[in-house]
Order: structure tokens, then sequence, then C-alpha cells
């Protein structure tokens, strides 16, 4: 069967390379793709990006799933276009990616649903904002309503770094949100204490099937140092997510989103995702959602999942999730983000990349910002590649990720050498 991959990131490129392995699936297209998915022999990247284009090309190939990857084609409805021709497709609709690309409209889901999380207030005037800040002080968390990739987070230490966030997305637009209806709005909230972690699920409307927990690392510099980003490293699984933990966030956070998303009219499918912040006492408290796979954790989390990804999202697409149990990798897996120069606020692009190893049992380069220039792989974007290990503890994990980066180079590359440090020290 022909598989389609919506995406050009780290996290489609692993996608479309697990789906690639199952004996189901003959050819995977990658829309638009990278340079790492235009030179793998069983991935093929396809020059589109509109949903209705990209539907055309599903019916025209007869195309049996796509799997949509980031944020933005979701947000843009591309699930209700295919949906709309019969077209088999695993991602929400637009109206269910609201609980993404609007933080204003999760909270007030979360709030209205009983869901643990951190109190909070939107402003859409800067003076308000403001002054509301000068009220209640740092630490601080300041968010962008919209989608900015990743980066639309400011865990500010100071009053001066929150109003600076808040010109920053109210004013300035200088982190480049993409607003909703209404224009440019902020949340402010508290600052929650713990240790976070990454809960992913696969969800067919009804029935809910978790991934492997994982825990990314946000700050560019070691020590969980510098400015939020994408992500610089994840890996999987992540020790703070105890079987009690677990159990936990199925009972106070998914089950309650799925069941508040279908009571609320709006019928969630496709990959959901708890940020979470869980207190030394085990009590998780929701930071965000996202509607699809995170990037990176999903590097780790594919390299460890036995189970044929391919058979797994049709019967999701079947609403029969409730059919299937995943198998895992008693391994850790563990990635490490190498980041082009001036990442994140002015990445530089056009670096030549050179030292790629080829791929290994226990260790695989997944492309996010690369590109093809005749036999010259360039950096194209900010997070450039993402280099994810196995290993039978954290630290053999760690150490095997590390040995393979340090064949790789391209100029002004970007890394922490601590990804994995919070489980080590456990």
């Amino acid at each position: 069967m022909k598989v389609l991959v919506i995406g050009n990131g780290g996290r489609e490129h692993a996608l479309a390379w697990k789906l690639a392995r199952s004996p189901k699936v003959h050819r995977v297209y990658v829309a638009p793709g990278n340079g790492g998915t235009a030179s793998h022999g069983h991935l093929e990247n396809l020059p589109l990006t509109e949903p209705e284009a990209l539907a055309d090309f599903a019916e025209s190939e007869k195309i049996g799933l796509t799997v949509v990857g980031p944020e933005a084609p979701l947000s843009a409805g591309v699930v209700d276009v295919f949906r709309s021709r019969g077209l088999r497709i695993f991602g929400p609709s637009r109206a269910a990616a609201r609980l993404e690309s609007s933080k204003a409209y999760a909270k007030e889901f979360m709030q209205r649903h009983g869901i643990p999380t951190a109190h909070y207030a939107t402003f859409t005037d800067a003076r308000e904002a403001h002054a509301y800040l000068d009220r209640v002080g740092a630490p601080i968390v300041v968010k962008a309503d919209g989608l900015a990739a990743g980066k639309g987070v400011v865990v500010a230490t100071t009053l001066a770094q929150a109003h600076e966030a808040v010109d920053f997305m109210l004013v300035d637009n200088t982190l480049g949100v993409q607003h909703n209806e209404g224009g440019a709005r902020v949340v402010i909230e508290e600052c929650l204490q713990g240790e976070e972690a990454s809960f992913i699920v696969l969800v067919d409307g009804t029935h809910v099937l978790p991934l492997a927990s994982s825990q990314d690392h946000k700050r560019l510099l070691d020590g969980d140092e510098g400015p939020n980003t994408g992500g610089m490293g994840a890996y999987s699984p992540a020790p703070v997510v105890t079987p009690n933990v677990h159990a936990r966030v199925m009972h106070e956070v998914i089950q309650p989103t799925v069941d508040g998303m279908a009571r609320d009219g709006v019928p969630f499918t496709g990959f959901l995702y708890a940020g979470l912040m869980i207190d030394a006492d085990g009590h998780p408290r929701t930071l965000e959602f996202n509607t699809r796979m995170g990037d990176p954790e999903t590097q780790p989390i594919l390299m460890r999942l036995k189970s044929d990804l391919f058979d797994v999202l049709m019967h999701a697409t079947d609403g029969t999730l409730d059919q299937v149990e995943l198998q895992w990798d008693r391994r850790v897996a563990l990635g490490v983000v190498m980041a082009s120069a001036g990442y994140p606020l002015q990445p530089r692009k056009g670096d030549a990349i050179t030292g790629l190893p080829e791929e290994a049992d226990d260790a695989m380069v997944f492309h996010a910002g690369t590109q093809r220039d005749g036999s010259t792989l360039r950096t194209s974007g900010g997070r450039v590649l993402c280099v994810t290990a196995l290993g039978d503890n954290v630290r053999l994990a760690q150490q095997r990720a590390y040995e393979v980066l340090r064949g790789i180079h391209f100029d002004g590359a970007q890394y922490r050498r601590d990804i994995g440090h919070r489980a080590i020290r456990r």
C-alpha cells in the first residue's frame, strides 16, 4: 500500500522511516519532505503543501493512509478536506486542533472539564498584561495564543523578562506567531514546579492507546539554561512517569480530555500530546496540549516501537484501537538535536553537512532542517538533525548518541551535551 506523510521535519522523517519498515507498505511519500527523506530508498518527497493539492494527489495515487505530522496543516483543516473526499487520514479536525492552535481555548477547555492545570489569565491589550504582571510578579509563564513552532512560551524568571515577552508577542510579534481570530493574544499563567514529561497517546475518537513516555529538553543550553526552543533532545522512557503517575495521567488528564471533546461536539482523533509538570508527590498538571506527536520525542519513541506502525494507524482510523497492544524495545532511546548557528531566533541556512553515518541497528540520524543541493546536503532550518540511539540504560544510550554525533559536522552547529541528565541523576 502507498502512504503519505505530511510535513518536513524530524518527526515526519521518523514517521515515514517507521511506516516504510512495514511489510504492507511499498512506498511512503513525504510532503514536502527534507534532505533526509529525499535520499531514503523507500521514501519519496512530494513538493506539495496545500490541503486540496495533497488530497488530489492522494486520490490520483490511491494513497491508502495519510498521516499528518506538524500542527500547521492540522490548523489549516487538511483532515477536514481529506475526510470530505472519503480519504483515510489520521489526525484531528481543524476544530479539534484548536487544543494546540489556541492556548486560550485549551485553558478554557481544561478549566471547564476539571483537568488539572496552572492558574491563568488571558490578555489582548499589552497595557493590561503589563499591569497584571506587576501585580503577580515573577517567576511567571507567558504564552502566545497562536502557533509559534514550539517557541511561543517564555518561562520568565524576572519581571523584565516577562514584560519583554509580552511585547514580543502582543506588540512586535518577534516570534512570528500565527495569530488566531481576534488578533494577538497572550496567556499568562503561574509557573509550576516539578519535572516535565511528555505523555502522547493515539485516539480514535473513543479509544485511547498510550505510547511510551518521554521527556524533552526545551532550553537551548546545558543545565536547562538559555531560551526555550522547539526541543534540543529527548529520551524514552521518562523515569518520572512511574506506573502510579501513568495511571493518574490517564484518569485525570487524558480520558477527561477525550470525553470532554466528545461532549463539546468535537470528537478527537489523532495523536494527543499532553505536556505535563509532575510535582514531588506525583501529581500531574497539564502545561499544554499538542494535537500531534512531539518533535524531538517522536524520534526516540519510534526507535523503541517494535509494533508495525502502519497496522496501528489503520486500527486508529477504523476506530478499533481497543484491539491493539503495543510492543516496545526494553532499551532506552535518546536523541540529541543538532541546531544551526543563530537558532532559535535567527537560524542560519546553507551550511554544508558532512560525516553522516549509515543507518545502524542501534542508531539513526533523523533529518529536520536539511535540503539537497546537488550532491551536497545543506542546513535549511533551525533544528537540523536528531541523532538518536538505543542503549541498555540512559547513560549508554547517551554515550552512543554522542559517539555518532561527534562524526557529523556543519559550521556553527549547536547542541547540548547533557541530554538525559535528569534520568541519569535519578
